[in-house]
């Protein structure tokens, strides 16, 4: 989408600017945009479309194989360390639509405290999630490692990781261009 504005002012700044071309997919201010909050961020998937769609083969292939309940537990712990409300919005409503229980979503961020609602498999799981994601503060400890490896063969553990991948990228997506809790546009 090419779209010329000869004023564009930005609601979230204040900035106005004028005599402007801007090609890609833009949103002007105050008409929504990707989060649909009027942030004037891209809307990803039409700005970068076969990055978007390689993402979603991606998260597509990573989920391939694992248990849809472990997906989900993965992709809610990730969104809370992430701060990502859109994300965790998404996922926890996914994890209901699924069948699982109240109790378990709300222990989810506070899991190593209430171990007894999750499986040692999905412990796991979780352990690695908060290790990759918070890879910068330490890596991954090969203690955190080992235990997932106990838990899962390699075919397994490689589409654990990739999914673990694939839901920092998300977050970092929805993070980055804005997106507003309670938008899911896949609905």
């Amino acid at each position: 989408m090419v779209m010329t504005t000869n004023t564009n002012t930005a609601a979230t700044t204040g900035t106005t600017t004028t005599g402007a071309t801007t090609t890609g997919a833009v949103t002007p201010a105050g008409t929504g945009g990707d989060a649909g909050g009027g942030t004037g961020r891209i809307d990803f998937a039409k700005a970068a479309p076969k990055v978007f769609r390689a993402l979603v083969g991606f998260d597509a292939a990573a989920r391939e194989g694992l248990d849809p309940a472990l997906v989900e537990l993965i992709q809610i712990r990730a969104s809370h360390l992430n701060h990502c409300a859109y994300c965790l919005h998404m996922h926890t409503n996914d994890a209901r639509e699924a069948g699982e229980s109240e109790d378990r979503l709300h222990m989810v961020a506070v899991w190593r405290e209430a171990r007894h609602f999750f499986t040692p498999k999905e412990q796991a799981a979780l352990a690695l999630t908060e290790a990759v994601t918070r890879v910068a503060d330490a890596g991954v400890p090969d203690d955190v490692y080992a235990e997932a490896a106990a838990h899962f063969d390699d075919a397994e553990l490689g589409h654990v990781l990739a999914l673990i991948l694939t839901i920092n990228t998300w977050n970092r997506v929805a993070l980055s261009t804005a997106k507003v809790a309670g938008t899911d546009e896949r609905r």
